[in-house]
């Protein structure tokens, strides 16, 4: 493992074009409004069994996609170790985890912990990768994160932190953990020359393997609520926010590197914060139109290209 992480390539960090940001939008977009799905899903199916029906779609969604493209399906051992760390980082533990964390912890806790995502992706990448962070990117962010402190605080302030709230908090921070640990290993598994259509099919695969012995161990009834809301939201949350988002997302960290691909998740408040605007009527205060400018302030200095010199 060490020669092969010695012997990797650079990571693509060219200028960012038209279809970077599209990328990118696509994946603040897709994932910033997730949350409304996930929601829709609460009350009679267990959280296990919602996320495992999701990820199975998306896996028979995605193996579709590598058989129609004719990618590669072999693997030796080692890549599959990987894709069974990529399930479990970004298919599944990091779900369970936000979704019981959420439950005593304050939905804007919660999206200003998970933006914490592209913080902890710098660390990871120096520690793992050696990968200098530019200042310019680090301080961008800093601003982004404190941006997003900002458009919550009432909620941080007002969030009573009782046991169950340190839990929820904890469980929170290790959602991300995960989720950043997901982006280490798929980084990895992309410079290995594994196919990112053939990577993700497998991830989801061992993803969904995880779920399914979790119901079982649980004893969850393996149903699924038999209304337009929940069946609407499940295939969004299968084909939107697990198929394109995890695509696009997962293209970014080649094109980007870790750092600034994970400060989509920045901007996923903000998305969020403007849906409830339009559909829950959220009223916004000096102090959150504060918090969306620094966000933005943030999101131009990671994504802007330095200057040539001459």
């Amino acid at each position: 493992m060490s020669h092969a992480t010695a012997a990797m390539p650079a990571p693509n960090l060219k200028g960012i074009d038209g279809t970077t940001l599209g990328l990118y939008a696509a994946t603040v977009f897709l994932w910033g409004v997730s949350w409304i799905g996930i929601r829709a899903q609460l009350g009679v199916v267990a959280p296990e069994m919602s996320v495992l029906w999701r990820f199975l779609l998306a896996a028979v969604l995605m193996w579709g996609w590598v058989l129609a493209t004719g990618h590669r399906v072999r693997f030796g051992l080692a890549d599959h170790l990987r894709f069974v760390a990529v399930g479990c980082c970004l298919f599944s533990f990091n779900f369970l985890s936000f979704y019981y964390g959420g439950l005593s912890v304050p939905s804007g806790l919660l999206s200003v912990v998970f933006s914490l995502a592209s913080v902890f992706n710098l660390v990871l990448s120096f520690v793992i990768f050696r990968q200098k962070v530019e200042p310019r990117v680090a301080l961008g962010g800093l601003i982004g994160v404190v941006g997003i402190g900002l458009l919550f605080w009432p909620e941080i302030a007002g969030a009573g932190f009782n046991a169950a709230a340190l839990t929820g908090l904890g469980l929170c921070v290790m959602g991300t953990l995960f989720f950043c640990s997901g982006n280490m290993i798929s980084t990895v598994v992309q410079r290995q020359g594994v196919p990112l259509l053939s990577a993700t099919a497998w991830g989801m695969t061992y993803g969904c393997a995880v779920l399914l012995a979790l119901n079982l161990v649980r004893g969850n009834a393996f149903i699924i609520e038999p209304t337009v809301k929940y069946i609407g939201s499940l295939l969004y949350l299968a084909v939107g926010a697990s198929v394109l988002a995890f695509m696009s997302y997962l293209t970014l960290l080649r094109r980007l590197g870790a750092a600034r691909a994970g400060y989509a998740t920045v901007l996923f408040p903000i998305v969020a914060l403007t849906v409830s605007t339009l559909v829950e009527g959220y009223v916004w205060t000096p102090l959150a139109m504060i918090g969306v400018v620094l966000a933005l302030v943030g999101n131009v200095l990671v994504l802007r290209r330095p200057a040539a010199k001459a």
